[in-house]
């Protein structure tokens, strides 16, 4: 049994596979249902109507729908896309069981403790039948698949099985010959009904043969059977026809009451489980149990189907798991262009050129085995021409074959056999096998004899890999090892997750380990190695001619780069094991043993795979698949290339595939079912991103000609390398352009943007831009466009334009703006202009002290007689005057920022060179400077009339165009002339040069002429290099300042909601993971993020991972200081230490599991002290007002797993509580409790007095809630018990437990996390992603 994915919640009473979708929807005891992504692994919904257990559920087929039923009596219909109840159905009496949509009909059955089953119709949301006959609880009821059928079980020992057929007639329309019949049908259907009741359902099968109550039965798919399983441990297998029903056989096994049983989908088997905390998988046709998968403290209580895939549901006591009860991985090995693989006990090939699937030889079965039996792994060797199977019949074992030259599928020859865990061949004729029993490493020949003998590098190893001609690559639990066989010595290790699967390129110079989530790059000595991390699994892996490599995962076929870019290719409909790539082509293998090609429209592919998510829709009507009995149709799979560790999405899988081969952009493939498959792709995409990365640039730009790579997602990638000049070629949206040209400086591109946009927003951005490029020109023209007197005043200032300032002084007067006028005056240096602006203004103490200032004596002395003797002010004593300074430089720009011009720049320009080669003649490019005397030429031309009202720049244009002047040949009249009668002179003579040599060198002449325009790219910093690998790690976002992805991923881990407590320890890992590096004076410091994997040795070591604060170390010094202040007394610095470190603990990570299982622990101390050190403080507020209570929270704090002292301490303190308060029974108790833990010897003397005086006479005077016999846990909220049995909700961060009432309110365990959030729990390392 393979386990897919587990929940934790309360007991799952009902369960539903979504067809479509990879969802499944779990009914809790809680009264709430939950709707998960089984594939990711993610909680999408929860639905919380209900009062009280929620037993039933069902999806429907078709429609986003899902019914329920609960122990409140209501059936409830849902829509999962309005996230809403729609109505509800009311009519049982009692407990509803189970429900279940029809396949066909708008109806819904639902059976009842009430005994009876009802049929509804939901879309006129009425009762349409009731059947009678049960004379016990209903447990379950479904219709059948096809017949007008439904099938009940009950607590009276029975299963009937009704006939609906006059439903059916009755509730849909009839058809033309019945519409002639229908007087007489609805006469006759009224007199049944009067003599025999309503005769909507009728029961046609009444079977009995279980001696207790039925508690499940189920329909065959396809055939006419029945299983039933019922509290006498049985499961039953009954067959019926049109007349009768009859017992088949029994299926025993099982040692408590059966729960659910059902029939396997697609295999002949049946499935039940049981109150004994068993899972049992039976063999319909041998009535034998073939597999039992057991769990250890859960109870089963429901089972269900995926109705398409092989894919099967169990809910239990603590939750549910997914699971599949064998692989559906085949064994397959890839050589020259023929791929062999195992299907049906037959060893195929399939010729890729070809097309052809042929069976070589068959391989027999051992008789005694059973599931999860077939070949696990292939080994071929082509000079020998024989194969090597391992699998797990007999705990390990391993056969060998060599295939007949004329073998055409007849052919059976005799396997050498033997027991070992792998095998794989090392040399021509020889292979290794792994013994685990004797912990060896053997060698054998192909005759099956043991040549050599060595131990395996590590005692733990427990699988090899092939990894060249006598070298084995050797699994253990947390590394790989390259062994050489011959000289029987370690070569290299490599700490690694737990590997699967091993794939070498075609030169063995790189290999990839695939891991369940992840994927280890490295060279043939296991150095340079490079992990990618998955949420999801990976399933098959192949490389590519190119060194990229193609892996598949359960949503995508994917591919990496170096440098961890990622895009998508394109979807698939079933689930597919790639086995080759070849062009355009991937070659896989479907469900039902056909060949599959799949091609890629190119064009369109390029732009569906940039995006993060592509869906099949009509925009990829154009990409289709030729596929056979399609069967499938849930997104299942993921195919992706890696190269190094840069990861990118190549298309969207329905289905896993596992990828066999890769050659060109075809990609071969097995699917689940062990066929080939062929997939074309467009390889394009990572082409493209491969040259970049690669710095090839002419292919680039070749690329960017003849292809059609498009799309915002292409953009944005190159904006995000650092190409924005590149992108400029993709875009024609004016708004994208404007931001690209920015970016890379082009201030060319950026002004006819800009133009284009004409809004304010663009034009200051380009005000800004022009500035730090110090071309004021433009800036000049921006802030006209911007109407920001204000900046262009102050402009007109530094520049040293005191003609613009002038015009700029009218134009504020007209527009009645007084500041304006007095600033523009003050920069001008005009004194009598500002004294005439301040007495205008009603300033006249200002204006009389500016005109004596400044020496005008008759406007002083008119001021000073509108003035009162007691307003003027007096005079300064020794002023200076106030002139506006000069200019540092005034000519037409500010010296430019100094660039170099861009590659793809220089390639442009050439290209430009070369098509003005093939004209009449080449013109001038339109540069910067061209641009910016323009835009001083309209700028001159203001006209403050035209400015009036409307504002400055609405009728302005700059020009980009111009006419070059043409320049003075300098050398003119010194070449030979054509007139007649003149000498010789130098005999200049043209040159015949290659064609080539021109465009460069008119490539560069443009190049040089064009000006300097692009400004240097800043790096990647450090905190957005350790996100790249897609951090599940809180810790590693707030290091990265990443803030709300930290608490997003917090919420979901933990349900943490209150963050404000966690606010300072955010700042402190944040401020402790950078270093602020000083600059120079005036210059802020620069930021660097410092690096946990930082190696003094390394020469150059890229960013990984951030350096963190807290640590195991820290939080144990915090533990130890907190339990010297429990022994000293100090209970409330205690309580704050502990709650502290609840609140940390989140925000760390460790390397290993074994420290991940530390940390719980210490989780679970703080738990257990925050609990007992809140009620040891309530109690003493309590102390003098109620004296029981405070009985009872002392008697509580000695339930709390403490330290042995701390344990004492308490025990003592409620043995003298409870003694003093008569209480001697419960005293007694506390004595000898605490003479149990051997305490010192004067605590122990004072134990020994109270118990004697306790045992005369031991009973309680005052009435406590507390009962020592009785396990509790404490609700730290209401400082209750909440005894074994009872209702409780959870906090998922702890594990502490709280009545029900306190759902929704925030723990006091750290004061972070919300009681009853659902979440996933604590993940503070990376081995827990894996």
């Amino acid at each position: 049994m393979l386990t897919k994915f587990e929940t934790k919640s309360n007991r799952v009473k009902g369960l539903s596979f979504h067809p479509k979708r990879p969802w499944i929807l779990a009914s809790l005891h809680s009264g709430v249902i939950q709707l998960w992504d089984y594939r990711m692994g993610t909680l999408i919904d929860r639905f919380d109507e209900h009062d009280g257990p929620v037993r039933g559920i069902h999806f429907h087929k078709s429609q986003p729908l899902f019914v329920s039923g609960g122990d409140d009596y209501k059936i409830k219909v849902w829509n999962y896309k309005l996230r809403r109840c729609l109505f509800t159905l009311l009519g049982h009496l009692d407990y509803i069981r189970t429900v279940a949509f029809h396949s066909e009909y708008p109806w819904i059955v639902s059976a009842s403790d009430d005994q009876t089953i009802r049929t509804w119709n939901w879309q006129s949301r009425q009762c349409i039948s009731v059947l009678t006959g049960h004379n016990h609880y209903v447990m379950c009821a479904m219709f059948h698949p096809k017949e007008d059928l439904i099938v009940s079980a009950s607590l009276d020992q029975t299963v009937r099985v009704w006939d609906i057929s006059g439903l059916r007639k009755k509730s849909v329309a009839p058809s033309g010959d019945e519409m002639l019949r229908l007087p007489q049908m609805n006469l006759q259907m009224q007199v049944n009904a009067e003599l025999f009741g309503s005769g909507d359902g009728v029961v046609k099968y009444v079977l009995e043969g279980h001696d207790r109550g039925v508690n499940w039965a189920s329909f065959h798919p396809t055939l006419p059977l029945i299983v039933s399983g019922a509290d006498d441990r049985q499961v039953k297998l009954w067959r019926y026809n049109e007349s009768k029903a009859w017992e088949v056989d029994t299926l025993r096994g099982h040692t408590n009451n059966v729960s659910c049983v059902m029939f396997h989908a697609r295999q002949d088997l049946i499935i039940s489980n049981s109150e004994d905390k068993s899972i049992r998988a039976w063999d319909m046709s041998k009535r034998t149990g073939v597999q039992t998968f057991r769990r250890e403290h859960d109870r089963f209580w429901i089972l269900a189907a995926h109705p398409e895939i092989n894919l099967l549901a169990a809910g239990h006591d603590s939750g549910m798991i997914v699971f599949k009860l064998e692989r559906e991985r085949p064994a397959y090995a890839s050589y020259g262009g023929t791929l062999y693989y195992v299907k049906d006990r037959y060893l195929r090939t399939f010729d890729y050129a070809q097309g052809r699937d042929n069976p070589l030889i068959s391989i027999r079965r051992p008789a005694n085995a059973g599931m999860n039996q077939a070949p696990r792994s292939l080994s071929y060797n082509p000079a020998e021409n024989a194969v090597l199977f391992t699998s797990d019949v007999d705990g390990g074992s391993y056969e060998l074959y060599n295939i007949p030259k004329d073998a055409r599928g007849d052919a059976a020859p005799e396997a050498k056999r033997g027991l070992g865990a792998s095998a794989v061949f090392i040399a021509r004729n020889r292979f290794a096998v792994l013994d685990k029993a004797s912990s060896t490493i053997q060698v054998r020949n192909l005759q099956n004899e043991i040549t050599k003998k060595c131990a395996p590098p590590c005692a733990t190893t427990d699988a090899v890999f092939y990894a060249g001609t006598g070298l084995l690559l050797c699994r253990s639990e947390d590394k790989m090892t390259l062994f050489d066989v011959q000289q029987r010595i370690s070569l290299a290790e490599l700490a690694t997750p737990f590997i699967k699967y091993v794939v070498w390129n075609a030169d063995m110079s790189s290999v990839a380990l695939l891991s369940k989530h992840a994927i280890v790059i490295a060279d043939k000595k296991l150095g340079n190695a490079q992990t990618v991390h998955e949420t999801i699994r990976v399933k098959s892996a192949a490389w590519d001619d190119s060194g990229v490599l193609l892996y598949t995962t359960l949503n995508h076929i994917k591919y990496c780069l170096p440098n961890g870019d990622s895009g998508i290719i394109r979807t698939l409909d079933v689930p597919l094991y790639i086995t080759r790539v070849a062009g355009n082509t991937i070659h896989a293998l479907d469900r039902d043993g056909k060949a599959r090609a799949v091609q890629v429209k190119q064009q369109m592919f390029v732009v569906v795979c940039a995006f993060t998510r592509v869906r099949t829709s009509a925009s990829l009507a154009g990409p289709t698949f030729n596929m056979l009995d399609r069967s499938v149709t849930a997104r299942a799979a993921q195919v992706g290339f890696l190269r190094r560790f840069e990861i990118c999405a190549l298309c969207l899988l329905d289905a896993p595939l596992y990828i066999t081969h890769v050659a060109g952009n075809t990609i071969n493939a097995l699917d689940r079912d062990g066929k080939a498959r062929a997939v074309q792709v467009d390889v394009t995409e990572y082409t493209f991103k491969l040259a970049l990365l690669q710095r090839k640039y002419e292919q680039v730009i070749a690329m960017i000609k003849s292809s059609a790579l498009c799309g915002s997602a292409i953009i944005a990638y190159l904006q995000a390398k650092g190409y924005p000049e590149v992108a400029l070629h993709f875009v024609a949206d004016e708004a994208t352009r404007f931001n690209l040209a920015l970016q890379c400086g082009n201030i060319e591109v950026a002004l006819a943007a800009a133009q284009a946009l004409d809004n304010k927003d663009t034009w200051y951005k380009l005000g800004v831009e022009a500035l730090r490029q110090g071309n004021f020109q433009i800036v000049e023209f921006s802030y006209q466009k911007t109407k920001s007197w204000e900046r262009l005043s102050f402009l007109y200032l530094i520049t040293g334009n005191t003609e613009r300032l002038r015009k700029m002084l009218k134009i504020a007067e007209m527009r009645g703006d007084v500041m304006g006028r007095f600033h523009n005056a003050l920069y001008l240096g005009d004194a009598r202009e500002q004294i005439r602006i301040l007495e205008e203004s009603g300033q006249l103490p200002l204006a009389y002290v500016a005109a004596a200032t400044h020496g005008f004596d008759e406007d002083a002395q008119r001021l000073r007689e509108m003035l009162p003797e007691e307003c003027v002010p007096p005079l300064p004593q020794s002023p200076s005057l106030l002139l506006p300074p000069a200019p540092v430089l005034k000519q037409d720009n500010w010296p430019l920022l100094t660039v170099s011009k861009g590659f793809f720049e220089t390639l442009a320009a050439k290209g430009a060179a070369a098509g003005a080669a093939g004209g009449a003649g080449a013109a001038g490019a339109a540069g910067a400077a061209a641009a910016a005397a323009a835009a001083a030429a309209a700028a001159a031309d203001l006209d403050e009339n035209e400015l009036e009202g409307a504002g400055w720049g609405d009728e302005l244009d700059l020009g980009e165009g111009g006419q070059a002047g043409e320049e003075e040949d300098a050398f003119g009249g010194m070449g030979g002339g054509d007139g007649e009668g003149e000498e010789g002179g130098w005999e200049m003579e043209d040159l015949e040069l290659p064609a080539d040599l021109g465009l460069e060198a008119a490539g560069a002449a443009a190049a040089a002429g064009a000006g300097p325009f692009v400004a240097p790219t800043p790096g990647t910093p450090a905190s957005q290099k350790w996100l790249e690998r897609r951090s599940q790690l809180a810790a590693e976002h707030i290091a990265a300042g990443q803030f709300s992805g930290a608490m997003s991923l917090l919420f979901r881990q933990l349900g943490v909601t209150a963050f404000e407590p966690l606010r300072p320890h955010f700042m402190e890992l944040y401020n402790a993971s950078h270093a602020a590096l000083p600059g120079l004076q005036g210059v802020p410091p620069m930021l660097c993020g410092l690096d946990r994997t930082w190696s003094r040795d390394a020469p150059t070591q890229p960013p990984s991972s951030p350096a963190l604060l807290y640590s195991l170390a820290h939080l144990e010094d915090q533990l130890k200081a907190a339990y010297k202040l429990v022994t000293e007394g100090k209970f409330s610095e205690a309580l704050r230490v502990f709650v502290r470190m609840l609140q940390v603990v989140p925000l760390m990570v460790v390397e290993t599991r074994k420290e991940v299982d530390e940390v719980k622990e210490l989780v679970g101390i703080c738990k257990e002290y925050v609990i007992a050190l809140r009620c040891e403080l309530r109690r003493k507020e309590l102390a003098a007002d109620d004296a029981a209570r405070a009985a009872e929270l002392a008697a509580y704090f000695t339930h709390c797993n403490l330290q042995p002292v701390h344990t004492a301490l308490s025990l003592r303190s409620a043995m003298t509580i409870f003694f003093k308060l008569k209480n001697l029974g419960t005293c007694a108790h506390f004595c000898r409790r605490l003479l149990e833990l051997n305490p010192g010897q004067k605590m122990a003397l004072q134990a020994r007095q109270v118990l004697a005086a306790c045992e005369k006479t031991p009973t309680d005077e005052v009435p406590v809630n507390y009962d020592p016999r009785n396990p509790f846990d404490i609700c730290c909220v209401t400082f209750t018990p909440i005894y074994r049995g009872s209702k409780y909700v959870e906090d998922r961060y702890t594990g502490a437990r709280f009545q029900p009432d306190c759902a929704g309110q925030v723990s006091p365990l750290g004061d972070i996390v919300q009681i009853g959030a659902d979440a996933s729990g604590l993940l503070i390392s990376p081995t827990q992603v894996r």
